[in-house]
């Protein structure tokens, strides 16, 4: 089979057949993925930097993964657009450098990537490689909240509850809280567990607290149980944070290849 066929195959097949077949062999794919990436499919070189990057089936080597998202970069795709923002912000593969990963996540999050849209938000709240200015961030943010991106609903959460970019507005904090919750992000399940808590509506600030803690970090399981302290909280609280003493619950695990870390 040459190069061409395979490259044709690859492109032909379901996400989950792919799925299957990388799962199978990650040395495998990882020569499958970089003959396709090598004759030109932008897909496959965002592929094989995201494997690079992660070190998937060979060894890892940000300098590479670089390269071939800035490959893909410069045929107009915007995933790998905003992987050389992520990988020039963080300093993966090169100097740190947040002016110019601002200018490939401008470039990516206004094409409509929604990844993009929350990483850049991140440098205009921070003021990091751009001025500061929470209105544009608040802007961006809410575009990637807009296409149900669970941590960007927090993050319009958040600046709905605390006024920034945007007139301070309690009801619509708590509807975005609410559905970045509901859309299975822990930081989200916190503050709208947070919001039920204030509420008065324990059982259901249980729940959350409980959802949050399990999926999310060692310091979100701490601060569900030093919140429910301070708070005086009712039996159904008390015995959540008995729970989570004793439990031993896994880290959650974030992909080096996705978003920035989140604010609070």
């Amino acid at each position: 089979m040459d190069r061409l066929s395979i490259t044709s195959l690859l492109g032909q097949m379901s996400t989950p057949r792919l799925r299957a077949l990388f799962a199978q062999d990650a040395r495998r794919a990882a020569d499958w993925v970089f003959v396709a990436a090598a004759e030109g499919l932008t897909q496959a070189q965002v592929c094989y930097g995201r494997m690079l990057l992660e070190g998937t089936g060979l060894p890892q080597d940000p300098v590479q993964a670089l390269k071939w998202f800035r490959r893909a970069a410069a045929s107009g795709d915007i995933d790998a657009m905003n992987m050389v923002g992520r990988c020039l912000d963080q300093g993966w593969g090169a100097a740190e450098d947040p002016a110019a990963a601002a200018e490939y996540f401008r470039r990516a999050a206004d094409a409509g990537h929604a990844w993009a849209q929350y990483n850049v938000g991140h440098l205009y709240l921070d003021g990091r490689g751009v001025a500061r200015d929470r209105t544009l961030a608040y802007r961006y943010y809410l575009m990637a909240a807009e296409q149900q991106h669970d941590r960007a609903m927090s993050l319009v959460g958040r600046c709905c509850e605390e006024g920034w970019g945007t007139p301070r507005n309690l009801d619509a904090a708590a509807d975005w809280y609410r559905r970045s919750a509901e859309a299975g992000y822990f930081r989200g399940q916190y503050n709208w567990a947070s919001i039920l808590l204030k509420a008065g509506r324990f059982d259901e600030a249980a729940v959350w607290f409980e959802r949050a803690a399990v999926g999310g970090t060692a310091a979100v399981r701490r601060a569900v149980i030093e919140l429910i302290a301070r708070a005086g909280a009712p039996r159904t609280l008390q015995n959540l944070a008995a729970r989570l003493k004793a439990a031993r619950l896994p880290a959650s695990s974030q992909s080096a290849a996705s978003a920035s870390a989140p604010s609070p």
